[in-house]
């Protein structure tokens, strides 16, 4: 303790070490929090990351003038994010993303779920099955308490299996399907009901036009995300927020009302301490149980380039199919146009799906695309990138642990939001911006010393 109270004394000797609020995690999460907290009146905030570059896991990856992202790609142009950082909408491109996904048929088709291909191609005696099953499960089967009974309870066992949404789940989510607990289906696959209903893609399939979208979709800059970042950094900075990026962060002690986190033999005061950084590493940080339950999903992402027949005109396919590890394509190419001629996409697999094996997880994809006449031609790998901590694995369970370990650590001081510092699946920019406002509005200001 003594030498706690002795590296304090040293480090407030020190005004560039001593501020008023510590945010764990530069991503978005903890650049909305900067921004809240310095509007909240907090005149010293002080952003600390273990990663070299602002953003967080919005991560791109560029060679031979392609440039390829792990992880997120579309914002949109009325999101609340704008509202903190206005600057990012000029560096944005416009795009008009189109969606479909690969079915278990082997076609391309409409996302989430096709009428006409995964219900009347089926043919007469299918239909009746899966109209059959469909109502035995909204008759009988409304017990849910998993994912998987979810999605079986509005659509049916027979539709969920035939339109591949049940391999799907497993496949993104990294776990079976009736693992993944019950309250993010309900809170983040509540598009089932919604769109995947027979009564809803019956209403679809009467409708001659689709409605216009009310925003514009946006992508990240063509040279990546450091030149949309640098413009956020540079308004934060303007408020007085410093970074502190590429830090090897090794504790976080607590004297009275104050926290100290050590880095490198080096000590930052600060009577707040706001983190966005998953659970376990601020336990670990704390010396608190570290909760073991809740788990991360560790991505790879394969970039490629392409000359020949893709067969598909879509920007983004999902893989609903039942064979093939990867889940995601996104082809960069239709976005900001060819590279040497080339056209240039990334694809995203569950790393523990192909025991974390870069060539493996080539080979599974060459091989699946192939047999679905997809991208004839000349197809070639340009890089690949693991990212840790993607995003969280909603066990059964996994929200109640999570809601307790936010519990100690609040016990303890210390605030922990957004995706990875909640444990709460958030799927875009917006969420994220929503939810670090609704966990820091009416918070107390800390008046600057």
């Amino acid at each position: 303790m003594e030498e706690v109270i002795q590296q304090i004394d040293d480090a407030e000797s020190t005004a560039a070490e001593r501020c008023d609020v510590i945010v764990l995690g530069a991503g978005v999460s903890g650049l909305v929090s900067a921004s809240v907290l310095a509007q909240q009146g907090c005149r010293r905030i002080v952003v600390v990351d273990e990663y070299p570059h602002i953003g967080g896991n919005h991560i791109d990856w560029s060679s031979g003038g392609y440039t390829f992202d792990i992880g997120s790609l579309i914002f949109q142009d009325d999101s609340p994010l704008l509202q903190h950082f206005p600057e990012l909408l000029p560096l944005y491109v416009p795009i008009r993303p189109r969606w479909a996904r690969l079915n278990p048929q082997r076609l391309i088709t409409a996302y989430p779920i096709s009428v006409k291909d995964d219900i009347l191609r089926a043919g007469p005696l299918e239909v009746a099955r899966i109209l059959a099953s469909a109502a035995y499960a909204r008759l009988f089967k409304r017990r849910m308490r998993n994912a998987r009974e979810f999605a079986r309870h509005w659509i049916g066992a027979r539709l969920l299996h035939r339109s591949g949404l049940d391999a799907y789940m497993t496949r993104f989510y990294g776990i079976a399907s009736d693992q993944i607990g019950i309250e993010l289906a309900r809170k983040r696959m509540q598009w089932i009901s919604e769109h995947a209903s027979l009564r809803a893609m019956l209403g679809r399939l009467r409708r001659t036009k689709p409605s216009a979208p009310t925003n514009c979709q946006l992508a990240r800059p063509r040279e990546g995300f450091a030149a949309l970042y640098a413009a956020a950094a540079a308004t934060l900075s303007a408020r007085g927020v410093s970074f502190l990026m590429g830090a090897k962060l090794d504790r976080i002690e607590k004297l009275d009302n104050r926290f100290v986190l050590f880095r490198e033999g080096k000590a930052i005061v600060a009577d707040r301490v706001v983190s966005t950084i998953p659970i376990p590493q601020l336990q670990a940080l704390c010396n608190l149980p570290v909760s073991q339950e809740l788990e991360t999903i560790t991505l790879l992402a394969l970039y490629f380039s392409f000359d020949g027949v893709r067969g598909f005109d879509e920007e983004i396919i999902y893989n609903f199919s039942y064979d093939g590890a990867w889940k995601r394509l996104t082809m960069y190419s239709d976005f900001y146009g060819r590279a040497q001629r080339r056209e240039y996409f990334g694809v995203e697999v569950i790393a523990n799906h192909i025991g974390k094996s870069v060539a493996q997880a080539e080979a599974d994809f060459r091989a699946h695309v192939a047999v679905n006449g997809l991208f004839r031609g000349d197809l070639r790998l340009e890089g690949s990138q693991f990212l840790d901590n993607a995003y969280p694995v909603y066990r059964n369970g996994a929200d109640e642990s999570a809601a307790e370990a936010v519990k100690a650590l609040k016990a303890f001081g210390i605030e922990s939001l957004g995706r990875q510092g909640g444990f709460n699946y958030q799927p875009t920019a917006r969420v994220s911006t929503i939810e670090a406002e609704a966990a820091l509005r009416g918070a107390r200001a800390v008046p600057a010393q």
